[in-house]
């Protein structure tokens, strides 16, 4: 295999695109979208991910992009697809995008004389890679699944903000394989990759596209376990979810991952794949308690914050900052993030919020929000606040120094969700409230003794 093409240029696909051919790979990359397209081809990061810029420039004698699935296709050995599949109403994912990218590879297929491997990396229903994405291909390429041709399910576990990493160093590979011949193919092409040596599941595709669903789901009732503790421990004297998760993850079976209490998770894959197991259990008549009760738990989240926001807020003071929209740092994605939700519910009760961040469109995202304003500047933000709260840990608001916390004249309060500036506690001038800390006991004064 000496050369792939990846159909999807969107935040997953440009990355991979860029991984393969800084690895040696032939590339050619596939977008209806033309801007990402010229983007590619003049070297630049058609989304925004950290060092994407670099890598394109990097593997840039290897990488072409066109709008042309059919072509890339026939000038490849293996064809990646990296489309959106929407979430639908009832939780379970549309296959719009994929099935008609499957048609344009089939066609391709049907003039091709060679063994070619089709990978899904988009993430899928179960059963829906045996059923509509093999008929599809199938039917328009004239040719056998397993024979002909092979297809491979093999989602990817990888972060925004640190997708070129994750794709080198992944903690394992998963590989749905149509028969053995189209996972060793996919194998291989992966072992000259990733600069790691992975561990690698392989298995049928119903298996894999239930793995795929499970890892993300279970993360998420570790994340909302780690968030009941933080919760619990606001209430107690001196109790610090820091200290209990700590101790937690040093136990093997646990793990210290994912296992910090903060605020909601959020994104674009957390949620919507927490719900898709839950929608495919209800779907068989399976039980889906847990899943449901995580995605509940998390969305209770916002208006547990945003209690303790409103507890610290007097009314008529000057408005709420919010530093950060974006799910986490080193993005500009806001799908379900917490500094958004945040802001949209305290809008919502009609308190003066005001938001800053580095990288989302604040004015777009929160354009229907009546008592929203833009600051341009973290400092802008802070300085028109009575309470400042810590939304996304962005490297940028730990950096401002001390005086920038300030409030002359009157004493600011400082809301750190993620425990991220240590560094405002005990200052003079500012109230430093972290989450999953409670108040420290208060110690009673010793009395002095008159007795001889």
């Amino acid at each position: 295999m000496k050369s792939v093409s990846v159909i999807g240029l969107g935040k997953l696909g440009s990355p991979m695109a860029a991984c393969f051919a800084a690895r040696g790979f032939q590339v050619h990359a596939v977008d209806l979208d033309a801007a990402k397209v010229d983007a590619i081809n003049k070297g630049q990061a058609p989304v925004h991910e950290p060092g994407l810029a670099e890598l394109i420039r990097e593997g840039a004698a290897k990488l072409k992009a066109s709008q042309s699935c059919e072509t890339a296709v026939r000038e490849s050995d293996a064809t990646f697809i990296i489309v959106a599949t929407p979430s639908e109403p009832g939780g379970g994912f549309s296959l719009k995008y994929a099935l008609p990218t499957c048609e344009s590879i089939g066609k391709a297929l049907r003039t091709k004389s060679t063994y070619h491997l089709v990978v899904l990396t988009s993430t899928v229903m179960p059963g829906s890679t045996a059923g509509e994405i093999k008929s599809a291909l199938e039917l328009a390429s004239g040719k056998r699944c397993g024979v002909d041709f092979g297809l491979c399910y093999s989602p990817e576990f990888i972060a925004l903000g640190t997708v070129i990493r994750d794709f080198y160093y992944p903690d394992f590979l998963l590989i749905g394989e149509c028969d053995s011949r189209a996972g060793d193919t996919l194998a291989e092409i992966y072992s000259r990759v990733c600069k790691n040596s992975p561990g690698v599941a392989r298995m049928n595709f119903i298996n894999a596209e239930i793995t795929k669903l499970a890892v993300n789901t279970y993360i998420t009732t570790k994340i909302s376990y780690a968030n009941m503790l933080a919760r619990l421990c606001e209430k107690l004297p001196d109790a610090d979810v820091n200290v209990v998760t700590d101790a937690l993850g040093l136990d093997t079976r646990i793990g210290a991952k994912y296992l910090k209490g903060a605020v909601s998770y959020g994104g674009p894959c957390f949620p919507r794949d927490n719900r898709a197991l839950a929608a495919l259990a209800a779907s068989v008549g399976a039980s889906s308690g847990l899943a449901e009760a995580t995605d509940r738990f998390n969305r209770a989240q916002i208006k547990s914050v945003a209690e303790i926001v409103r507890s610290h807020h007097r009314a008529g003071n000057d408005p709420i900052a919010i530093l950060g929209l974006t799910y986490k740092p080193n993005t500009d994605v806001v799908e379900e993030a917490f500094g958004l939700l945040l802001a949209q519910e305290l809008d919502a009760a009609g308190l003066p919020v005001i938001v800053y961040d580095p990288s989302a469109d604040s004015a777009r995202v929160l354009a229907a929000c009546k008592n929203v304003r833009f600051a341009k500047s973290a400092e802008a933000c802070i300085a028109a606040s009575g309470v400042a709260v810590l939304a996304t840990p962005w490297q940028e608001f730990r950096d401002l120094t001390k005086e920038k916390w300030l409030r002359p004249g009157a004493r600011r309060t400082v809301l750190d969700c993620w425990r991220f500036l240590p560094h405002l506690e005990n200052v003079d001038g500012i109230h430093y409230v972290r989450l999953g800390f409670g108040a420290p006991t208060t110690k009673p004064a010793i009395a002095s003794s008159n007795a001889d």
